[in-house]
């Protein structure tokens, strides 16, 4: 029984390897890459995988019989990208995906939703079983910036008062390895996120509260914040979609009270707490 995991060298598909070990042989899971020599300290497998090279991803796919669909980086091309790996599944032979989605895909007005939506629909449609973890937002998406908001004396975005409900990386790639590894996931989607939410005045507090200053939030208009993320040097279009994201969690997008995430696991997920100490170390 093998298991390919696209995207392993990436940083939530190394920890998948990682929780995937725990539960199966490291014989058993093939890392699937745009480059094998990045995926050589991982200890398993490793066979090139490029999502927007369709003609060579059925011969990559042989042998696999569960897959890990982790979603692209590159957004806008993700839908097209995902399509090509779904079909080069179906020639393969593969018995079973498992997607890493977006948190209530749905009515998220988050605009990576739709590319989301699109990967859904093409494995609904391909006849291949499948599960579909619908991830909630990553803590580290926001704990990125602990560093920075240290050193400005402010921590800034456009999120309000939205709550967020965000795991850390490792809580979604446990999820991941307990499906994958288990029985009785076939056909489902889950909503997944943290036990906690916060909002990110809540997160400034934490980061004062462990660093001893003085981090007030600064709530900013979206076109401001995506200046000033532009100042920093962060891409233009890339620098409006984390602005928007944050537009997207003041209107509870990033919000979710379910739990499932904790229940898949077997213990609560990883404390804000927790990852904010681990930034501040990091740093």
């Amino acid at each position: 029984m093998k298991i390919g995991i696209t995207g392993a060298t990436g940083q939530l598909g190394r920890i998948m390897v990682e929780q995937l070990k725990k539960r199966v042989s490291a014989e058993s899971i093939v890392a699937l890459v745009r480059n094998p020599q990045k995926a050589a300290e991982l200890g398993i497998e490793a066979r090139e995988f490029d999502y927007a090279k369709p003609e060579n991803l059925a011969t990559s796919l042989q042998g696999i019989d569960k897959l890990l669909l982790i979603s692209s980086n590159e957004l806008g091309q993700r839908a097209t990208q995902h399509a090509n790996v779904i079909n080069a599944a179906k020639q393969a032979g593969v018995k079973w995906i498992v997607y890493t989605s977006l948190l209530h895909a749905e009515t998220s007005s988050l605009n990576l939703a739709g590319e989301h939506l699109a990967t859904e629909a093409a494995l609904k449609a391909s006849g291949i079983p499948y599960t579909i973890l619908r991830n909630g937002w990553y803590t580290e998406n926001y704990t990125g910036s602990v560093q920075g908001a240290i050193t400005a004396g402010a921590f800034i975005g456009s999120a309000g008062d939205g709550k967020i409900s965000s795991a850390a990386r490792v809580d979604f790639a446990e999820a991941a390895a307990v499906v994958l590894s288990g029985e009785g996931h076939q056909g489902k989607v889950y909503e997944l996120a943290g036990d906690e939410s916060y909002t990110l005045t809540d997160l400034a507090a934490e980061i004062a509260r462990q660093t001893k200053k003085d981090i007030p939030y600064n709530n900013l208009p979206e076109a401001e914040y995506a200046n000033i993320l532009k100042s920093f040097g962060i891409p233009e279009g890339f620098a409006g979609a984390i602005a928007s994201w944050d537009v997207s969690a003041s209107k509870g997008d990033l919000f979710d009270n379910g739990h499932l995430l904790s229940k898949l696991i077997g213990r609560p997920t990883t404390p804000l707490a927790k990852v904010v100490a681990d930034a501040i170390t990091a740093g």
